[in-house]
């Protein structure tokens, strides 16, 4: 059984359509991260499973029982869900022990006492229980939210951009240690985030929003070796188009040369576009006049190791890092390789 399923979730603002049909599955102990563009309806499908805002169309359900329908609402506080948002939302005139403890009024003082110190030491907060949170730092302040999140074992555990305001340093380290104790807890949980870094490092599977939907959902491997649409090709890492006729199951032909897959497809079209991304290019010296698969320089930039080009293929500009020793002038003329991958297919 799942631990959480959305059918058919639809929802309006103003008239304005948020949710479009929207279906989503998250099994025991996973991490889903909603990931995509401002506005794709991250946030209000979140805001959905914990019920601060009513669906009226198709159906949330936590553990098999339903939570919302055209005929059903059950309140926030019955869902057993736990909720960290992105301003941690910790209460100042508490200590860190009273914040953890806040929503565990159905046990006994002494258990209650238990379960504060089992999660300070849980999240690596042993010393800390009398401590105000403008006493702590930033991360600090996110064990606490994360601790009082899970302190009453709910069974979902909902995170609305938890990590857009940690310092860049510490941030995937943090990332790290929160997935720890969500994975120690055996809670699954939905995460908000619009960083595809933070949704790879933090989370088991993807589920890729666009207009209101679910574009597609599974682990970033299998969505970035084999997006379903275009908006999840870009979403997921810069690319460019290209013309492509199908020649054989592993074979496409482009104006730079045949494209060769690592892998089989099946194609109903012929004609269609490939995407290519910028690990998938090599630059080679030009060593023939008026060659056809030959681009221009148009800028580079040194990263310390290498150099990256920006190069223009298509009438689109890519940056493309260049191999260890090889360097290139402005305005110089370099051969285009793609090199052997596993090849997205778009038919027209």
């Amino acid at each position: 059984m799942s631990r959480l399923n959305l059918q058919g979730v639809g929802y309006h603002y103003n008239g304005t359509p948020v949710l479009n049909n929207l279906d989503l599955t998250v099994g025991q102990d996973e991490i889903v991260c909603l990931l995509g563009a401002s506005g794709c309806g991250k946030t209000t499908t979140l805001k959905a499973i914990a019920g601060l805002i009513e669906v009226k169309q198709g159906s949330v359900s936590i553990e098999g029982k339903c939570v919302s329908d055209k005929d059903t609402f059950v309140s926030p506080e019955h869902r057993n869900i736990g909720m960290m948002f992105q301003d941690y939302a910790l209460f100042p005139h508490l200590s860190v022990a009273d914040n953890i403890a806040f929503g565990l009024s159905k046990i006994s003082k002494a258990q209650k006492q238990h379960r504060v110190e089992e999660m300070l030491e849980l999240v690596h907060l042993t010393g800390c229980a009398k401590r105000y949170p403008h006493q702590l730092s930033g991360g600090q302040q996110q064990r606490v939210a994360i601790a009082r999140a899970l302190a009453y074992k709910p069974s979902l555990l909902l995170l609305d951009e938890p990590f857009s305001n940690i310092d860049t340093q510490v941030r995937f380290e943090l990332i790290a240690d929160i997935r720890r104790i969500i994975k120690a807890q055996q809670v699954s949980a939905v995460f908000v985030s619009h960083s595809k870094e933070e949704a790879f490092a933090f989370s088991d599977t993807l589920a890729i929003m666009h207009l209101g939907k679910i574009a597609q959902q599974g682990t970033p491997e299998q969505l970035f070796a084999k997006p379903a649409t275009k908006e999840v090709a870009e979403f997921l890492g810069q690319g460019i188009y290209l013309g492509a006729e199908v020649l054989t199951a592993t074979e496409y032909a482009t104006t730079y040369g045949v494209v060769q897959s690592q892998q089989e497809h099946k194609h109903s079209a012929i004609k269609g576009l490939v995407y290519i991304r910028p690990h998938h290019i090599e630059l080679a010296q030009n060593t023939q006049a008026d060659n056809p698969q030959s681009v221009s320089i148009l800028n580079r930039r040194f990263i310390g190791s290498a150099y990256v080009y920006t190069v223009l293929i298509a009438d689109q500009e890519i940056e493309v890092a260049a191999q260890y020793g090889q360097s290139f002038e402005i305005n110089e003329q370099v051969i285009i390789k793609i090199k052997p991958h596993t090849v997205n297919f778009f038919e027209s």
